[in-house]
């Protein structure tokens, strides 16, 4: 199919069709391997990784493809720890303990994500990513130098004009236009104020207008209509998530999967109880009865040790852990069917080329 309306990041990604599948939990190197196979692009979510981990993805991918890859990054500061604030924290968690027999008075785990680092920027060096994205920001400039000296082009995520701009300004080379409706962690970075996020489908068109690099859009996308309405409004590719979580290749737990199967758009929330940063997730039991957002919160990612073992006590309720989702995610193609990667972006392409007559 020859008729995409803008070539932009097609040409600048070198990939053949505008699909970006978002890195995430739960897909890895096979979700990756089937996007790339149908001309899309791949990413793979580093931030949970040790560095032997992203290694193995990044050979079984380059194994079975030689099309180009995404290595996602978070780049915030890593916080000290604050014994206090997680402490207090804590006791408003206590009840939880004593239902499920959790021993309080134990240490409580250390919750981590790794921030983009001269660590992580050498393996950046090493394993020579076609493209590297950023959420939260980028990295120290000098940081962000060394990937383009790599090769490397250089995606962030924008949840304001104002960020798309900043992002522009120090040197990405397309913007991630995230709508409110998107699934997982905001990446907000110069505001913290969530009642003035914008939806997708505002969003993209303001920061289209804003800068000059090619606009990915992302939110709220699913199926054909989502991708033709984002082009519409002058995206030049399209970052889907959550749809591709219903593929055979993906390794969501059983309480996420059956979340995804289940649940229906409008029971999906923003929450900062996992983490300490807010991100979208299918309600469950914590969410509900201690509310999704509280001030409390010890600062991202120290929130979320404190549910570790109750979660772990909890085990299939799906209680107490993450269940990440847009709020487009009843609309995949895969909650209908049992597709791979491969054929749920192929299906993307296809009705898409179905609606708009192209051949």
């Amino acid at each position: 199919m020859s008729c995409w309306p803008d070539s932009r990041l097609i040409d600048l990604l070198g990939i053949t069709h505008p699909i970006i599948q978002a890195p995430m939990l739960g897909a890895g190197a096979d979700i990756m391997i089937g996007v790339a196979r149908a001309g899309g692009l791949g990413s793979l979510a580093c931030a949970t990784l040790n560095l032997e981990s992203i290694r193995a993805e990044v050979a079984a991918f380059r194994a079975a493809s030689e099309q180009p890859l995404n290595l996602n990054f978070f780049c915030h500061q890593a916080p000290e720890y604050d014994e206090a604030a997680i402490e207090q924290w804590k006791s408003l968690f206590k009840a939880y303990y004593i239902e499920l027999g959790v021993d309080y008075d134990a240490p409580t785990p250390v919750s981590s994500r790794a921030p983009f680092d001269e660590t992580t920027c050498a393996l950046v060096e090493e394993l020579r990513p076609e493209v590297v994205s950023f959420h939260f920001g980028l990295p120290a400039p000098e940081l962000v130098a060394r990937v383009k000296a790599c090769g490397a082009k250089i995606l962030s995520s924008a949840t304001t004009v104002e960020e798309a701009q900043w992002l522009e300004l120090h040197g990405c080379d397309a913007i991630i236009a995230m709508g409110y409706e998107a699934g997982g962690h905001r990446a907000m970075f110069l505001s913290r104020e969530l009642t003035t996020q914008i939806g997708t489908f505002a969003l993209v068109p303001q920061i289209v207008d804003a800068v000059t690099v090619p606009v990915i859009a992302a939110g709220g996308i699913a199926d054909a209509r989502g991708i033709g309405a984002a082009f519409a409004l002058g995206a030049s590719a399209v970052q889907i998530g959550t749809a591709y979580l219903f593929c055979a290749e993906a390794s969501v737990t059983q309480p996420h999967h059956r979340a995804l199967r289940e649940a229906s758009s409008s029971q999906t929330a923003l929450t900062n109880l996992f983490t300490g940063r807010p991100a979208r997730s299918i309600v469950n039991r914590v969410m509900r009865e201690m509310d999704p957002i509280n001030t409390q919160a010890p600062v991202f990612p120290l929130a979320g040790g404190v549910l570790l073992p109750l979660k772990a006590k909890s085990e299939g309720s799906g209680d107490f852990i993450n269940l990440w989702a847009g709020q487009a995610f009843p609309l995949s193609p895969g909650r209908r069917a049992n597709l791979s990667s491969y054929e749920l972006t192929r299906t993307f392409i296809d009705d898409y080329a179905a609606r708009s007559a192209c051949r």
